[in-house]
């Protein structure tokens, strides 16, 4: 039998071919390039999180609301990034697997969670900024550790119960001897319920981080204009926001866009001489599928270049001998920061208003 087309990124949904006569494509030389990346992906990305996770939670201990979310997001990641030994090792087979059913449904279920938890995660953190930043009134009586917790645990358990679709179908696979972990035959009612979920946990999540950072932005700008800030804090306020976007929208969307392409064409039951849409989608998830998974070992690196904080934390934690103090103390966050910041300058607007008034 040729090599399996059960790809690594077919673990979240079945892709399955709309028509036997419709192969997709394979790259070639996948499995030199693939178990490569992955092992670099993995050796980086424990090493990453789990000095992130120190950092924070065994260094200095949780001070800022955020970290709650940046903490529970590495340990997604850390989670994610166990199973990939698994991979490497089919992928270095042609696809055959090794590694028996147990072990086939338990790490592509937990592929599954996590990415359902980063996007949630980081749909929550861009909500909690919002809320800090354009109602820091209602933010000061909400915002705690336990809000922070309560939305965590409340995000895990939904990640859970979306993977369960993943659990149940992942099956092995017997061809001409050969063992492979592969999705169970979908049918039509499968794709339409995959292409529901796929909407809803990606693109909804996405549309409403652009909107939460579209809306800060416009704040910022308008609070900076108007209290004659110099443009540089202006610029870094921004900067920060759009990196955290810019990194969720590369690391993701090309991937989820030739998913969506994929559903849609296994709905339509696409038959010779109409596969290139099937073929083209199935193509770009094999390219843009690893930059997705690599978004597990690169967010410790944009936090420690853009986050002041959790760099001096980082940074105490490799090296115990440098004391707090050079690296400085302070632990509130820009956010913090800015919701006293806009707070004050919306107070100062009433007083003045309601003075012109009685005159």
């Amino acid at each position: 039998m040729e090599e399996s087309t059960v790809s690594y990124y077919d673990d979240f949904f079945s892709t399955e071919a709309p028509d036997d006569n419709c192969p997709p494509v394979q790259l070639p030389y996948k499995n030199i390039f693939l178990p490569a990346l992955y092992a670099t992906v993995f050796l980086v990305g424990i090493a990453g999180n789990t000095l992130l996770m120190g950092a924070l939670i065994f260094k200095r201990g949780i001070q800022r609301l955020i970290d709650i979310f940046i903490v529970n997001l590495a340990a997604s990641d850390f989670v994610f990034l166990i199973t990939l030994p698994f991979w490497v090792d089919k992928e270095m087979s042609s696809g055959l697997w090794r590694s028996g059913l147990f072990i086939c449904k338990g790490s592509s279920y937990i592929i599954s969670v996590n990415m359902y938890c980063s996007i949630f995660l980081l749909t929550c953190m861009s909500a909690d900024r919002y809320l800090a930043i354009m109602h820091p009134s209602v933010a000061r009586r909400i915002r705690t550790k336990l809000y922070s917790a309560t939305l965590c645990i409340c995000v895990w358990i939904l990640s859970c119960l979306l993977g369960l679709p993943t659990l149940l179908s992942r099956e092995l696979g017997n061809y001409d001897g050969n063992t492979y972990c592969e999705d169970k035959k979908a049918t039509f009612t499968d794709r339409i319920g995959s292409l529901l979920l796929l909407v809803l946990a990606f693109f909804f999540p996405l549309l409403s981080i652009l909107l939460f950072y579209c809306s800060i932005t416009k704040k910022l700008c308008i609070h900076y204009k108007k209290s004659g800030k110099h443009n540089k804090k202006l610029k870094k306020s921004i900067k920060v926001v759009f990196v955290v976007v810019i990194a969720f929208v590369f690391s993701w969307a090309p991937y989820n866009i030739f998913k969506f392409l994929s559903l849609v064409s296994g709905i339509q039951e696409l038959k010779p001489p109409f596969c290139l849409i099937y073929k083209v989608a199935y193509l770009g998830m094999e390219l843009s599928g690893p930059f997705a998974f690599a978004n597990s070992c690169t967010n410790p690196f944009i936090y420690y270049f853009f986050d002041d904080y959790i760099r001096r934390a980082m940074v105490q934690c490799m090296l115990p001998c440098v004391k707090a103090s050079s690296l400085g103390t302070s632990s509130d966050s820009t956010d913090t920061r800015l919701s006293y910041s806009l707070t004050v300058h919306g107070e100062d607007v009433s007083r003045r208003r309601r003075r012109s008034l009685s005159l």
